[in-house]
């Protein structure tokens, strides 16, 4: 029972049978926010699918050391090496100090996190706390003579490198097809190849988040920050590296080439990427005027929504479409996870009531072998989920006296449901618990002060009375705001 386990390898192109380097320990890497803004539907949909990863793994009885960072500087407006630092872009707007802004969205981060009932990583490295290793790799990297040194600035040799390595192993391209489409990148006067990329960069007087180094007083490249706290916590080469499909090109192929400059060891054997969110067919983007926030989806506090949709659907929604396709946001999309949903629960509500009888019609053992089997085959989330729905065919027609189950088959189902629908999928039953009712509210009245604070007084208004319609009625007070159901 239960077999091997699959997963589909962005570096090969192919599914491969998952073997942890040291079982029964794995290590994980994935890549983490930047916190400059709020978490949006794409972050949200990543973690997700690699909470189900990690969930699975535990539940395979691995030892799974999950290492998630917060990028908290050297994440410049270009994803490259032009333009101003996010934070502190975002900093010198609000008048604040960068670790200001670090501090109010990673709480945020967290709080949308826990919302959606993913599990914390084993490590939440930050960036800024890693400045010392990430010095050191770029010494390293010095020394093999794969970067060099203009005016206090380090940047990584990408045609020395590709000499001896194939500098596009990830992405599939080859260097040439690479430089005839790369367009003219900030600094490039400083560079030897377009394709060249900042390990260190100087700093301007003017920047507010910098650190002395050898060679002057700046700040390291995003790429480096992973490169050097992967190798930290998981060592030279370590097992799944992960994160979303858009950093393929550039940041994991950069990170790869840092890696193998430095040690000579690809970081990672597994490279696991996930899909893009899309709304009615179309690319998410503030351009489009189509995004939405977790907390907007929540309540429904955005034009193109007609309504919110509680924590549990939205994850059970995500969890419907495999991680390596697109998923489509649309309401009617929503609203038919909704209703899965609370089929699926409601039935689960019926499991212990149900009375076992000496007989049985159905045999659970084929179906618990089917779910492990959609797992088996890279996590495949919504062959599980219709395999979930059998279960709770099985448990509404023994619930209706149309079937009979007997005590140790009855047992199976339940540890079945245990299994994959809360352990796993990391599902919870909000009708049945309410847990989550405080921690959402309390969320939502924080975003409408922040709302009243900005002077968004319609936006506070909207909060108000949305949560008004639905039974929850808002005080507010010189000590702030507190909530009551009508």
């Amino acid at each position: 029972m239960n077999q091997s386990l699959f997963v589909y390898n962005t570096l090969t192109h192919q599914k491969e049978e998952f073997t942890p380097i040291n079982a029964p320990h794995v290590g994980m890497y994935v890549c983490g926010p930047t916190v400059y803004s709020d978490a949006h539907m794409g972050n949200c949909r990543t973690y997700i699918s690699f909470d189900l990863i990690f969930r699975y793994l535990t539940h395979l009885g691995y030892k799974v050391r999950y290492v998630r960072n917060i990028t908290d500087a050297g994440h410049l407006e270009s994803d490259a090496d032009e333009g101003e630092d996010k934070i502190s872009k975002k900093a010198k707007l609000a008048q604040l100090e960068p670790m200001e802004i670090v501090q109010k969205y990673t709480v945020g981060f967290h709080e949308v996190m826990q919302i959606l009932n993913t599990l914390p990583p084993s490590i939440e490295p930050t960036a800024t706390g890693h400045i010392i290793e990430q010095i050191e790799m770029v010494k390293t990297i010095l020394e093999a003579g794969y970067a060099y040194e203009v005016n206090g600035s380090i940047y990584f040799d990408v045609e020395k490198y590709n000499q001896a390595h194939n500098y596009g192993m990830l992405n599939g391209r080859n260097l040439d097809d690479l430089l005839n489409n790369t367009r003219n990148l900030g600094g490039q006067e400083e560079k030897r190849g377009k394709l060249d990329f900042a390990l260190w960069i100087k700093a301007k007087p003017e920047h507010l988040m910098k650190w002395p180094s050898p060679w002057s007083v700046g700040f390291p490249g995003w790429h480096l920050e992973c490169s050097a706290m992967s190798h930290k916590y998981l060592g030279e080469q370590f097992d799944i590296h992960g994160g979303g499909l858009d950093l393929v090109p550039t940041h994991h192929t950069n990170e790869i080439a840092q890696n193998i400059a430095c040690c000579d060891k690809v970081p990672a054997r597994y490279w696991v990427h996930t899909n893009m969110l899309t709304v009615n067919g179309q690319k998410m983007s503030k351009s489009l005027g189509n995004s939405f926030l977790p907390h907007e989806l929540f309540s429904g506090n955005n034009k193109i929504l007609n309504k919110g949709y509680s924590p549990m659907t939205v994850r059970f929604f995500m969890l419907q479409a495999h991680y390596r396709s697109t998923l489509d946001f649309s309401n009617e999309a929503m609203e038919a996870s909704e209703k899965g949903f609370k089929r699926l629960m409601n039935a689960i509500t019926l499991l212990d009531g149900l009375k076992a009888s000496s007989t049985t019609d159905v045999t659970i053992a084929p179906l618990s072998q089917r779910c492990y089997d959609a797992l088996n085959d890279d996590f495949n989330s919504p062959v599980l989920i219709a395999e979930l729905f059998e279960a709770t065919r099985i448990i509404n027609s023994v619930h209706d006296g149309k079937m009979k189950i007997d005590a140790a088959n009855l047992d199976e189902l339940k540890t079945l449901i245990q299994n994959f629908v809360f352990d796993v999928l990391g599902l919870k039953n909000e009708q049945a618990t309410g847990d989550d009712l405080p921690r959402v509210l309390d969320f939502i009245v924080n975003l409408r002060s922040e709302a009243k604070t900005n002077r968004d007084y319609a936006t506070s208004d909207k909060i108000r009375d949305g949560l008004q319609h639905i039974g929850i009625q808002l005080k507010d007070s010189k000590e702030g705001t507190t909530w009551s159901k009508i």
